[in-house]
C-alpha cells in the first residue's frame, strides 16, 4: 500500500475516533441529565420555594478528567433553561420547559 494511502487512512481513523469519543461523552452527559431530572422530580422541586441544593462545582479545580461529568450536565440543563438556579444557589425544574422536552423526546 502506498505511503500516501496509509497517511490518508490514518487521518481518517483519527477523525472517526475523535467523533466516536464525542458521541460517547455526549451520551454520558445525557444519561446524567436524566438522573438529575429524576432526582429533582422525586424531591418535587418545581418552584423556587421547593428548590433543592445540588453539587454544581468540582471540589478540586486541578483534578481534570471524565470522572465526574455531573457539573457539566447541570450546566447543560441550566443553559437550556430546564433547571433554574435561584439566588440562594439552589435549583428547581421549569415545568413548562421540561414538559416541552419530554414531548419532543417522546415523539
Amino acid at each position: 500500500m502506498p505511503v500516501y494511502a496509509q497517511i490518508i487512512l490514518m487521518i481518517a481513523a483519527v477523525i472517526v475516533f475523535y467523533f466516536l469519543l464525542l458521541l460517547i461523552f455526549g451520551w454520558g452527559i445525557r444519561q446524567v441529565c436524566f438522573k438529575i431530572i429524576a432526582e429533582m422530580e422525586a424531591q418535587k422541586a418545581f418552584s423556587e420555594a421547593r428548590a433543592v441544593k445540588l453539587p454544581d462545582e468540582r471540589k478540586n479545580f486541578f483534578r481534570v478528567g471524565i470522572g465526574n461529568i455531573r457539573p457539566k450536565a447541570l450546566n447543560v440543563l441550566t443553559a437550556d433553561k430546564i433547571v433554574i438556579k435561584t439566588a440562594a444557589g439552589k435549583y428547581y425544574l421549569n415545568k413548562e420547559k421540561l414538559a416541552e422536552v419530554k414531548k419532543k423526546i417522546g415523539s
